[in-house]
C-alpha cells in the first residue's frame, strides 16, 4: 500500500522535474540575444550591477532555478521577457495530415541569482 502512494506521487514529481529540466535546457541553449537588453535594463533598475548580470549563467526562469536546486525568494519580482515556443496548430498539414508545428510568442519572467536561495540539499 505504501509503495502505491509513492508511485502515484512520484509520477507527478517526475513530470514536474522533467518540466523544470526542459526549462533549464531551453534557457541555457537558447540562440537568441533579443531579450538581453530588457534583462540588463530590468535588473539594473532593481539595483543589480551590470557586471553581475549574466543571462544563461545567473538569470533563469522560476522552473529553471528549481532544476538547479534553487528557489526564488517569496516577494521577489523578476523581469518580463518574450520568447518563442513551438506548439501544434489546429491546422492540418495537407501533405502529412498531421497538425502543423508553429512558433508563437510567450511571455515569461526571469530572476537573477541574487533573488534566489538554495533548496535544502540543492545546488549552486
Amino acid at each position: 500500500m505504501e509503495a502505491n502512494a509513492t508511485v502515484s506521487t512520484g509520477h507527478s514529481q517526475d513530470k514536474e522535474s522533467q518540466a523544470r529540466q526542459e526549462a533549464l535546457t531551453r534557457a541555457v541553449s537558447g540562440q537568441s540575444f533579443t531579450n538581453f537588453p530588457a534583462i540588463f535594463q530590468g535588473f539594473a533598475a532593481k539595483g543589480i550591477p551590470e557586471s553581475e548580470i549574466k543571462p544563461r549563467e545567473n538569470v533563469f526562469t522560476f522552473d529553471a532555478w528549481k532544476a538547479l536546486g534553487r528557489v526564488v525568494r517569496r516577494g521577489e519580482h523578476g523581469v518580463k521577457v518574450v520568447t518563442f515556443i513551438e506548439t501544434r496548430s489546429k491546422e492540418l498539414d495537407q501533405d502529412t495530415g498531421e497538425r502543423k508545428t508553429i512558433r508563437r510568442p510567450w511571455t515569461t519572467t526571469v530572476f537573477h541569482i541574487s533573488q534566489t536561495e538554495a533548496l535544502k540539499g540543492g545546488g549552486l
